[in-house]
């Protein structure tokens, strides 16, 4: 049989190896509670995960993405290239416009895509270096309009209808005058007026004003 000091040894062994696992134990639960308590607390609602900004970074660290939401009600997610430039814009202003945008590396605008009051659409093209060259819209008082811009983004040709459908083309010069009017009204009367350039009109029929 073993002696009791030999028995008193193993017991005491036993005990050490219990007070050590014990001691690990708290260690990592410890360790644990840290983490938690440093890691960012993301309120959960219906399982879903709720931020007022998300970004999304590539394998190099550039940013690729971002979707966020303003205090002002403004919120809309923007794409970003392989630089990290802002290239297209999916977004929503304060006044509840939905807006879709294409932009060049330097953020110059390309095609804009707006909707104004539920129920204006406007669509604008622009040149590399921003200036818008074309737009077509729609106005809330059910007009609509198509513009041509020069180089510097001065419209030159207008084409629109009024409210009640009538058709109108309007030329116009490098310093904004009227030059050119070509019109059928509401009654589908048509009409033609030529401004010169030192003033001199031509209309027809003649009894147009």
């Amino acid at each position: 049989m073993e002696s009791l000091d030999s028995r008193l040894e193993q017991l005491e062994r036993r005990c050490r190896r219990l007070q050590s696992v014990t001691f690990v134990a708290l260690a990592l639960g410890a360790l644990g509670m840290g983490v938690a308590a440093l890691r960012p607390r993301w309120p959960v609602e219906g399982g879903e995960l709720v931020a007022s900004r998300l970004t999304l970074r590539d394998a190099q660290g550039r940013t690729r993405a971002t979707l966020s939401a303003k205090e002002e009600g403004e919120g809309g997610l923007v794409l970003h290239d392989t630089e990290g430039r802002p290239r297209a814009l999916l977004g929503v202003d304060n006044s509840g416009s939905p807006r879709l945008r294409f932009a060049t590396a330097e953020g110059a605008m390309l095609a804009e895509l707006t909707v104004y009051s539920d129920e204006a659409p406007r669509l604008a093209l622009g040149k590399n270096g921003g200036t818008e060259f074309f737009s077509v819209s729609l106005m809330t008082d059910g007009s609509s309009r198509l513009e041509l811009a020069d180089e510097d983004g001065r419209p030159r040709a207008i084409l629109g209808a009024d409210e009640h459908g009538a058709p109108g083309l309007l030329l116009v010069d490098r310093k904004g005058q009227p030059r050119a009017s070509l019109r059928v009204s509401p009654k589908d009367d048509a009409s033609l007026v030529l401004e010169g350039q030192y003033g001199e009109v031509f209309r027809a029929p003649s009894s147009v004003q």
